[in-house]
């Protein structure tokens, strides 16, 4: 129910319980909601109960689109992408993806380029730096 209340969000609405019920009111608040909240979570459980006692095996193809709509609910493009496009592959966003090699040579390819090779320096040597880089 308050899954996308922050602790921000939950700080600012503890000052302003804070300012408007003053110190000596402010834990009485706070213990009359939560059990508030405990109670009406006890109806609900209860009532899905009986739904479920009463329904039998409806009650399950009930739940299913329902099921499902809270599944499309919690999609991210990244998600959609990755269920969809990928097949559930998401390697190409850990960084683990390694493409398939290709047959054909690449245009920068150190071993098929023509252009001079630069050789890394020797241990304790400072490399050089072309600065005619034009």
């Amino acid at each position: 129910m308050f899954g996308n209340i922050g602790w921000g969000e939950t700080m600012i609405l503890l000052v302003a319980a804070l300012v408007v019920l003053g110190p000596e009111r402010l834990p009485g608040a706070i213990g009359w909601v939560s059990t508030s909240l405990r109670q009406v979570r006890e109806y609900a459980s209860g009532a899905s109960t009986q739904l479920k006692d009463a329904l039998g095996s409806e009650f399950e193809d009930l739940r299913k689109p329902l099921a499902d709509l809270q599944q499309l609910r919690g999609m991210t493009p990244k998600a959609v992408i990755t269920t969809h496009l990928l097949d559930g592959d998401d390697s190409i966003f850990t960084g683990n993806f390694n493409p398939p090699a290709t047959t054909t040579p690449l245009k920068n390819d150190p071993a098929t380029s023509t252009l001079p090779q630069s050789t890394p320096p020797a241990a304790g040597e400072r490399p050089t730096i072309d600065t005619d880089a034009t």
